[in-house]
């Protein structure tokens, strides 16, 4: 007989199987953890429907939230301090996280009698990912004996300090003062009373107060379907022109001029071609570029693709290049190594957090031309090496499969539920060092 599974109320306000970033990542692990255990959700309203046509009963499997006439004017706010859409996230996130005060609220309105009856065993709040949202419910719940699992936790890495041109060109000003959000009502009572803190990055762990590291557990926040890393490889012998891919927001900070500039002399030299995947505020002057360098032959810009398009372009590419100089996550970086396409990142962040030497290549940089310098340069070693990649793909696809996936991951936090669960002791005391899967740092 199987064990009985433990009984979660999983709270991720964001989580939206048909949209990309935080919803798809809400969706993704609230998703993968029913499958271990027996899960409610909580979400916002605005996802019902998308959550309806996955064939979740509502009542049943999950519960919609209507909190959208408080919140729809601090969303509208955020759009208007935030300036041009895309830009201006810190700002956004900002207002945002005093809209989800009321979210919870509302939240233990309708699940308090629940909660207190024991109907659940612990509560996992999923999203917002932000470590700058505060949460109502860790204190309340800490009264009535039910753990609070919180994460993963992921944002707020610093600008790096000469690309101040590009943080003001994303409009994020207010990033200066970003950490006042340590004043925010219920910033540490959301971690005192916490009894788990999944931390999405090492930054995040490092912003963690001393006395709340011993309940961090380290898991990056992005992942993969297992089925991506199931499917088998059909590639054949690698041909120059190789190909390098970018998938992203055309904003100043993702790079895809960084690439254009890197890879110019040996798309001149017919050595390598370039796909550039998204579209944004930056696509004219990338268009320019590319004229101004001669190199159209050899750079092709796409614009805005569905999912399963960009994703067709990504496996017939040998490298997805993503000089992003802040990036929090990498989900891409992921779906590139699912795939066995090497991925080249800067060195900084998420994604050189999910690249390792075995199965990729990190650039160190400290300006715009040292990162230009730094991605020519690993281009050059590929396209003069191209029998490296064989090797990256295999330790790549071997990293997602054991890691990285989101069946992985549930089961990862399913460890920290059960060190919870089966703790003697008051769970917001626990040292949950035993069950780090990795470590940050």
């Amino acid at each position: 007989m199987e064990p009985k599974k433990h009984r979660v109320l999983v709270i991720a306000e964001s989580a939206n199987p048909e949209w990309t970033s935080v919803p798809l990542v809400g969706w993704k692990l609230s998703h993968a953890l029913s499958k271990v255990a027996d899960v409610h959700l909580v979400t916002n309203l605005r996802n019902r429907a998308a959550v309806l046509r996955q064939g979740l009963v509502e009542g049943r499997d999950f519960t919609a939230i209507d909190n959208e006439a408080f919140a729809g004017r601090f969303l509208r706010l955020a759009e208007l301090l935030g300036g041009q859409k895309g830009k201006g996230w810190t700002t956004r996130t900002a207002v945002a996280a005093f809209a989800y005060y009321a979210f919870e609220f509302e939240v233990w309105r309708q699940f308090s009698a629940r909660l207190k009856a024991g109907e659940f065993d612990l509560v996992h709040r999923v999203t917002p990912l932000s470590p700058t949202s505060p949460s109502i419910l860790a204190k309340r719940l800490s009264k009535i004996n039910v753990p609070f699992v919180l994460g993963p936790l992921n944002g707020g890495l610093p600008w790096p300090k000469n690309f101040r041109d590009v943080q003001y060109a994303e409009r994020e000003w207010l990033s200066h003062l970003r950490q006042v959000y340590k004043c925010l009502p219920g910033y540490d009572a959301t971690r005192r009373y916490s009894s788990a803190i999944i931390v999405g990055s090492h930054h995040t762990h490092s912003e963690m107060p001393n006395w709340a590291q011993r309940k961090c557990v380290y898991i990056p926040e992005n992942a993969v379907d297992s089925d991506l890393v199931d499917a088998a490889l059909h590639r054949g012998a690698r041909e120059k022109p190789l190909v390098a891919t970018f998938v992203g927001r055309l904003v100043p900070y993702k790079g895809a001029d960084i690439l254009i500039e890197a890879a110019a002399m040996f798309v001149a030299a017919n050595q390598l071609k370039v796909h550039i995947v998204g579209d944004g505020p930056q696509r004219r002057e990338l268009e320019d570029l590319v004229r101004a360098r001669g190199i159209e032959i050899g750079v092709e810009l796409h614009g805005w693709l569905d999912h399963s398009e960009a994703q067709r372009i990504l496996q017939c590419s040998d490298m997805m290049v993503l000089p992003s100089i802040r990036e929090f996550g990498g989900g891409v970086v992921v779906e590139a190594m699912a795939q066995g396409v090497t991925p080249i990142v800067a060195d900084y962040g998420g994604p050189a957090e999910l690249v390792d030497d075995s199965c990729g290549i990190r650039v160190p940089f400290s300006d715009r031309k040292s990162l230009v310098d730094g991605i020519r340069a690993a281009l050059g070693t590929v396209i003069a090496t191209p029998e490296v990649l064989d090797s990256y793909a295999q330790s790549a696809r071997k990293k997602v499969a054991e890691e990285l996936t989101w069946n992985a991951k549930a089961k990862q936090v399913l460890r920290i539920y059960n060190a919870i669960l089966a703790s003697p002791i008051d769970s917001r005391s626990l040292d949950l060092r035993a069950v780090r899967l990795s470590r940050p740092g």
